[in-house]
């Protein structure tokens, strides 16, 4: 690895947290595949839309996620047996109604952030740029969507805080 100038067992470290993340990634990737089959109701139209949006783009972050696995020289997890036992996101069932799709989908997203600030942490204690540069915009763009998601499910009068 001495082409990254990085110490290998800090990498270590950071490589065991991205695999973790890895995974979740996989179980809420097919999480939102069920989601987008077996929505029905008159948000029928809006959520099968916006869930295949959200597949399209975390099935993207898998790949990169491994890609920069490969990058630090390690080997992604790669099979479901392990994602399934590695991951900190777990199956749902395909019968939810799609407010309970929304607000599971806003619970993964507190357990994907609360890894990704984690493997960002490890990152910049082994001085991993690259791997801070990548999660940093994964972090800023579920802030971004679990806003809109919350806002989804917010009755109408519902209001914003204020200082």
């Amino acid at each position: 690895m001495s082409y990254l100038g990085l110490d290998d067992k800090k990498t270590a470290i950071t490589v065991k947290e991205l695999n973790i993340l890895l995974a979740d990634y996989h179980l809420y990737y097919q999480k939102l595949r069920n989601f987008h089959w077996n929505v029905i109701g008159k948000n029928f139209f809006d959520l099968h839309e916006k869930f295949e949006e959200l597949y399209d783009d975390a099935k993207l972050k898998v790949d990169e996620i491994a890609e920069r696995i490969l990058t630090l020289r390690y080997q992604p997890v790669s099979n479901f047996s392990e994602y399934l036992k590695t991951s900190t996101v777990k199956e749902s069932p395909s019968d939810l109604s799609d407010s309970r799709m929304i607000e599971t989908l806003l619970e993964d997203h507190g357990i994907i952030l609360k890894q990704l600030r984690k493997v960002a942490e490890v990152a910049d204690k082994g001085g991993d740029e690259g791997t801070i540069d990548l999660v940093g915009g994964y972090i800023g763009e579920l802030e971004k969507t679990s806003w809109m998601l919350d806002a989804w499910k917010m009755k109408t009068n519902d209001t914003h805080k204020t200082l």
